[in-house]
C-alpha cells in the first residue's frame, strides 16, 4: 500500500498533463475573441498623457474612430507604428491608449517614432483594457459614430488589415 502512495503524485501529474494536452489539441489558436463587437464601447474616463486630466475615449460628436491599445515595451507596436502614421496622414482619427505603460516611457516612444494619435490616453492599471477585452497589445477597435464597436483587429495593423477594418465603417 505504501508503494502506491509514493506513486500518487506522479499519477496525478500524468493525469493533469493528459488533460492539458487534450485541451490544447482541440483549441484553435487562430480564434480571436471579439466579445464586444456589436456592443456599446466601454466608456471609462482615462487620464490624458500630457495633462493627466481625466477624459472620455470618444466624444459624442466623433464619427467613426479607431481606438488603438499600444505600449512602449511592445515590439509589435513599433511594427504597426508606420501604418498608424499613414492613417493619420489620411485623416483617420485614432485614439491611442497606452496600456500598462509609464507615461514617461509612452512620451519617449511617441517622441522617437512620431505621434499618430488625435488623443493620447493612459491605462496604467489595465482597467480599460480589461473592459475592452484586450488580450494583448497592439489591439485596435473600430468604433462607430453611435459608440458601438464595429470591429476589432488583434496584432499589428498592416495596410491590408487597416483597409479591411476601415471598410467596415462605410
Amino acid at each position: 500500500m505504501k508503494r502506491w502512495l509514493a506513486f500518487t503524485p506522479l499519477l496525478v501529474l500524468i493525469a493533469l498533463a493528459a488533460l492539458f494536452a487534450g485541451y490544447a489539441l482541440k483549441r484553435d489558436p487562430h480564434v480571436q475573441p471579439h466579445a464586444l463587437v456589436g456592443k456599446a464601447m466601454p466608456a471609462p474616463l482615462l487620464p490624458e498623457l500630457a495633462s493627466g486630466r481625466n477624459a472620455p475615449i470618444r466624444q459624442p460628436s466623433d464619427g467613426p474612430i479607431l481606438v488603438n491599445f499600444f505600449a512602449s515595451w511592445c515590439a509589435p507596436c513599433e511594427v504597426e507604428h508606420p501604418q498608424l502614421m499613414a492613417l493619420k496622414a489620411q485623416g483617420v482619427k485614432v485614439v491611442g491608449i497606452a496600456y500598462k505603460d509609464a507615461p514617461a516611457n509612452t512620451q519617449a516612444f511617441l517622441g522617437r517614432l512620431g505621434d499618430p494619435f488625435a488623443e493620447r490616453l493612459v491605462d496604467r492599471d489595465g482597467r480599460a483594457g480589461f473592459e475592452f477585452g484586450v488580450t494583448g497589445v497592439p489591439e485596435t477597435y473600430l468604433v462607430g459614430s453611435d459608440g458601438m464597436i464595429i470591429a476589432k483587429h488583434t496584432g499589428p495593423l498592416t495596410p491590408d488589415a487597416a483597409e479591411a477594418l476601415l471598410s467596415k465603417a462605410r
